[in-house]
């Protein structure tokens, strides 16, 4: 069975996040380990799948893009969020970030994915912000990163070549920060995987974009077994009506 769907900026970031919560390292380390949620947008919608309740989403980004590459007014109002066996970390949080370990999950979203799963990060901070704070750490380590990004940032480059070709000292002329491009490697968490692993469906991204309440949207098709479709069919049409987060810039 067939069916088609849209996918709202909102319903995207809500659909994604339910689908982080259900990865089985994400599950695991539920269980048993520490879960870095690093700042962002659809992180904000990650935080309130494994905390259960809702947060201040207009504080939790750090940057975003608008016109311009742009840093969120309100970053800093909220500390990061780190969960220790599903409950929140009220220790040191560098403390937490020191004793990252195989079974711990860092989760870190992004701002591009490339027609091979890479993921590209803007980086306007010197030091490399977040990336720089918790992925190498987690890679020397062998933390799981588990990346959520919407198909609606998929581009027709590479990543690695456009790192290659970026930073603040490389472009002399920029539409706000001045960023380099950080390729991260992970478990990518977009729609379709979302679909899989709450639905059991298959997903195929058909469109995007669009205009009204459609803009920045997803259209997908849905595959498989009837009650499997109808459910991941209710559960698109269940989002629907999700807010996305409200952000003013710095600049």
């Amino acid at each position: 069975m067939n069916a088609s769907v849209v996918l709202s900026v909102a319903a995207s970031k809500r659909l994604i996040a339910r689908g982080v919560a259900a990865h089985p390292s994400v599950q695991r380390a539920m269980r048993s380990g520490r879960i870095v949620i690093g700042r962002g947008t659809t992180n904000a919608f990650v935080a309130e799948e494994l905390l259960g309740a809702p947060i201040d989403r207009g504080a939790y980004a750090a940057g975003f893009i608008d016109t311009r590459w742009n840093i969120n007014k309100r970053v800093g109002e909220t500390a990061e969020i780190i969960l220790e066996r599903g409950r929140p970390f009220t220790g040191d949080p560098d403390q937490a970030l020191a004793s990252l370990g195989a079974g711990d999950v860092v989760i870190k979203g992004g701002n591009a994915l490339d027609p091979w799963g890479i993921v590209g990060v803007l980086l306007a901070s010197n030091s490399g912000g977040t990336v720089g704070r918790y992925i190498p750490s987690a890679v020397a380590r062998g933390a799981d990163i588990v990346i959520p990004i919407s198909l609606s940032k998929s581009i027709h480059s590479s990543v690695v070549e456009l790192s290659q070709e970026m930073g603040s000292g490389r472009v002399a002329l920029h539409a706000g920060l001045a960023c380099g491009l950080f390729p991260l490697h992970g478990q990518v968490v977009t729609e379709i995987e979302a679909m899989r692993l709450l639905a059991d469906v298959d997903a195929i991204h058909v469109a995007s974009n669009g205009v009204g309440a459609g803009h920045g949207s997803v259209s997908l098709l849905l595959t498989g077994e009837e009650d499997d479709v109808g459910r991941a069919f209710a559960l698109a049409e269940e989002l629907a009506g999700e807010a996305d987060v409200e952000l003013a810039g710095r600049i």
